[in-house]
């Protein structure tokens, strides 16, 4: 039922603080942003003029970035926000970050984003943001 868009290359403003990431060169990409806001990081999904908009704090979110591992069967093993808005977050048996942003209208339904991110565009976010994954010792 759900259709993932794969979201392949990474652009870094440095000027604005914005990370950019995007599908294919198609006409109207899908677009994942995110930029720091003191505690908070700002998280724009968009295709065309459809947007998603959340901000969960900055520590949780690289915290339960840090601490994802790959669940069979599961595409989202974690997620970030409130009841209402959050970012679905999974790892994929290939290292793809798996992110669903979603605004919940009532128990009737969701608007949500599906994106996919390879492994590099996922390492090269790690980076940035910075992530430090917890390897499975600790």
């Amino acid at each position: 039922m759900r259709n993932f868009q794969t979201l392949e290359h990474i652009t870094i403003d440095d000027a604005e603080g914005i990370l950019y990431i995007l599908s294919g060169e198609q006409p109207m990409p899908s677009r994942l942003a995110l930029r720091r806001e003191g505690s908070y990081i700002a998280i724009s999904t968009s295709y065309g003029p459809i947007e998603i908009a959340l901000r969960p704090r900055f520590e949780e979110f690289t915290r339960i970035l840090a601490r994802l591992h790959p669940v069979q069967g599961l595409q989202t093993t974690r997620q970030v926000g409130t009841g209402q808005a959050y970012l679905g977050l999974g790892l994929g048996q290939d290292d793809e970050l798996i992110l669903r942003p979603t605004i919940v209208a009532d128990a009737a339904g969701h608007i949500c984003f599906n994106l996919v991110l390879l492994k590099s565009v996922r390492e090269i976010l790690y980076r940035w943001l910075p992530v430090e994954e917890v390897t499975s010792a600790e």
